[in-house]
């Protein structure tokens, strides 16, 4: 019998409706005492030390630009030593425009669009087809004294070799006496561990989607993870105009004191952090329906002629927001799977193919390589037992 399975699919709490509506009947729906609870409810989900600071905002793009905003000015920061034992003082020097940052054409546009928004100098680093991940070769070859910035993406939730990438960037550091920072792009990877450490604490800076379709979603959101707590002040100035809300030094109260750093409208509001607040209340339900989906497909379709699976690392535990795997004829297994009411796609566009790109055009073999076959089928909650066995029987009997 024909099911109906869809590749993506919002999950809303039946609270969220009863608890944004009090919000919206309170009288105040700007970024208030919600947003401050979201924030508390995202750390202990995420057991951040005191070292870590999160930040919410209005997307996950908002997230990537004032990120890079904020590495385009002098900073003091805390340098965490990965360890989480010591910190010592790391002066940031500005991005100058011949300093280049090395991110992914496999990904959403919001990756790279704040990048150029920024009038930073991107650079291509290529993908490791096995993975999705960025070629961390690839990387290693095109790493120089110009790089400041390293954007990496856990491709569908399967987390990069984040101990490798800290080895990189680490001997580019002392070879060219210049910080090498990174940014993981978490959109994926909501609840995805790497060493049992949840994924955008880990010692980087990261930043997390709560767009409708993913993990948890806020309506539309997403939040700045940093390893720096000296970091707060700036990112919270910075989402709302460069005000300083919390200061309490206005002689009139709606007019604000001196804005030091013009900032921008990122800021999330009282209504989203109240959907957020609900939906997370069900994150583990739906980061373990995630995992056991992506098990059983590991575990169904090993073997199976005309489907190569992506590689993953042992001390990786992926939440799968994708499951994609390499399939032979690709095309038609997607035809054959939507005619049989699966839906399936390859999700994201290749960056580098679009024409505000083509200044930054480059050789990526291995992207050419992956896009050939590469394939995504539903992982998510809505998954059950019954489904997820139709979809590995369609697969079986061939396309």
């Amino acid at each position: 019998m024909k099911k109906e399975i869809p590749l993506f699919k919002v999950f809303m709490s039946k609270d969220a409706a009863k608890r944004a509506g009090e919000v919206i009947n309170s009288g105040f729906i700007g970024e208030g005492p919600q947003v401050k609870k979201f924030e508390s409810e995202l750390r202990r989900f995420f057991e951040a030390d005191e070292a870590y600071n999160i930040s919410t905002v209005n997307s996950a793009t908002s997230a990537e630009h004032l990120l890079y905003h904020y590495f385009k000015k002098d900073r003091t920061l805390l340098e965490n030593l990965y360890q989480g034992i010591a910190f010592t003082s790391c002066k940031w020097d500005a991005l100058k425009p011949t300093d280049e940052v090395l991110t992914t054409a496999l990904t959403c546009t919001a990756t790279n669009w704040p990048i150029i928004n920024s009038g930073l100098n991107l650079k291509w680093v290529d993908t490791d087809p096995k993975t999705l991940n960025m070629s961390l070769d690839d990387l290693e070859n095109k790493i120089n004294e110009h790089t400041r910035i390293i954007t990496v993406v856990h491709w569908g939730g399967n987390p990069i070799d984040l101990d490798r990438l800290k080895e990189i960037t680490d001997t580019a550091t002392e070879k060219y006496g210049r910080k090498v920072i990174i940014i993981e792009d978490c959109a994926h990877s909501f609840g995805s561990t790497w060493k049992d450490k949840k994924i955008g604490f880990t010692g980087n800076f990261g930043t997390f989607s709560l767009q409708a379709i993913k993990h948890i979603t806020s309506g539309d959101g997403g939040f700045i993870s940093s390893p720096y707590a000296s970091s707060t002040k700036s990112f919270n100035t910075l989402r709302w105009y460069g005000i300083d809300r919390d200061a309490g030094n206005r002689a009139d109260f709606r007019c604000e004191a001196d804005v030091e750093e013009a900032g921008y409208k990122y800021h999330m509001n009282d209504i989203s952090a109240a959907i957020g607040r609900s939906n997370l209340e069900h994150a583990d339900y739906i980061v373990n329906s995630n995992k056991s989906n992506g098990q059983f497909y590991k575990e169904n379709l090993k073997g199976v002629d005309g489907i190569t699976l992506i590689n993953e690392f042992d001390c990786a535990d992926p939440a799968y927001w994708l499951y994609s795997l390499h399939a032979e004829r690709r095309d038609d297994l997607m035809r054959y799977l939507g005619e049989n009411g699966v839906k399936s796609s390859r999700v994201h566009e290749r960056n580098d193919l679009h024409t505000c790109t083509q200044q930054f055009k480059s050789h990526l073999p291995g992207v050419d390589e992956a896009v050939k076959t590469m394939l995504c089928i539903p992982v998510g909650y809505w998954v059950d037992q019954e489904s997820r066995e139709y979809i590995v029987d369609l697969i079986k009997k061939g396309w």
